[in-house]
């Protein structure tokens, strides 16, 4: 490592104010550069009943849940984090490379032409995470992390749990993106279109048309309850470049040909899909982005102890639903969690 990178880890190493509030504080997770220049993911958690507190007894067995967010995304789900904390389950997110607190101006948003690239994001807030344990109560203190994932991220944990058998203790995912909307069919006619186009040029824009629907749905502009920021989250979503489609599809393949998750894993999803480029207020009480039965059938794929729960009237993110959903998967969440301690 040079002595600038280790330089920049040790100012980096330090809690400082989120933009959630005062019961939310960031730290910034320097990563090795690329070939757009530095990089970083950024840690959130939230305070309050942190690490540092709670009885022996929870000191000695302690279950962390690690929060990662969607495409075109970052976490802002405050609501959630205060409740795990309150339920006695330290609360942890990050915003990944190229995304939300870590998007830096040189870079293109959200662009990977390899999901693989965040099994280093991931690592560095599970290190920062155990990090934070240690020097609040002592050296040896590995708390069990527990992540939930959503849509993409879905995608990209449940490959990295593959991949990595013994770092999470149980995985939830809301609302993970399995497969590509419509079948494995399309999936493959898509993969063939996007291949030459990924070989010669992995930035490429490609053209779809926008679907804005989700966004109207969550956002407090529209018909939502939740602020979001425009550069974060923009209402058109990032441009999807080439390299980033093949690469999502590569991961939809490999959920296809079964993966071997050894973790049990939870799946939450909505009772229906409502896909159209239109608003209507049906988009309220509806996924408007995947194939929910399709992602149900792809979850038993994922490993041999899985769960699927399903909210009627859930929109994508479950937990940005009208309150009484959202009230309900926080206590399935709560329950799942202690139900499967460190």
């Amino acid at each position: 490592m040079s002595k600038g990178h280790a330089g920049r880890e040790r100012a980096a190493a330090q809690w400082s104010a989120d933009i959630l509030g005062p019961r939310f504080e960031q730290r910034v997770l320097p990563l090795e550069p690329d070939d757009e220049g530095e990089v970083c993911a950024t840690l959130v958690r939230c305070t309050g009943q942190g690490p540092w507190q709670g009885t022996a007894e929870q000191r000695a067995a302690v279950n962390v849940v690690l929060y990662v967010h969607g495409w075109a995304d970052y976490f802002l789900q405050a609501e959630v984090a205060e409740y795990l904390t309150g339920a006695g389950f330290p609360f942890y997110a990050v915003d990944l490379r190229k995304f939300g607190r870590s998007l830096r101006p040189w870079q293109t948003p959200g662009f990977t032409d390899d999901l693989g690239v965040y099994d280093a994001d991931l690592a560095a807030a599970i290190a920062a995470i155990r990090e934070d344990f240690e020097e609040a109560l002592g050296p040896g203190v590995f708390p069990t992390v527990h992540v939930l994932a959503h849509s993409l991220g879905g995608l990209i944990t449940a490959l990295w749990a593959d991949r990595n058998p013994k770092a999470v203790g149980t995985l939830i995912l809301n609302a993970p993106w399995l497969e590509l909307q419509g079948s494995s069919i399309i999936r493959t006619i898509a993969m063939h279109l996007v291949d030459p186009l990924s070989r010669a040029d992995p930035r490429r824009p490609l053209w779809l048309p926008e679907m804005p629907g989700y966004w109207q749905s969550v956002s407090s502009e529209a018909h939502g309850e939740w602020h979001l920021d425009p550069l974060w989250r923009p209402r058109a979503s990032f441009p999807i470049r080439a390299g980033w489609a093949k690469a999502v599809l590569a991961g939809h393949a490999a959920v296809e040909r079964r993966l071997d998750i050894r973790a049990p894993a939870l799946v939450m999803l909505s009772d229906r899909t409502r896909i159209q480029i239109e608003w209507s207020a049906e988009l309220m009480e509806a996924d408007a982005v995947i194939d929910v039965e399709e992602t149900a059938h792809r979850a038993l794929r994922l490993g041999r102890r899985v769960a699927v729960f399903r909210y009627p009237g859930a929109i994508h993110d479950v937990f940005l639903s009208r309150r009484g959903v959202r009230e309900e998967a926080c206590r399935d969440l709560a329950a799942w969690l202690r139900g499967y301690p460190a």
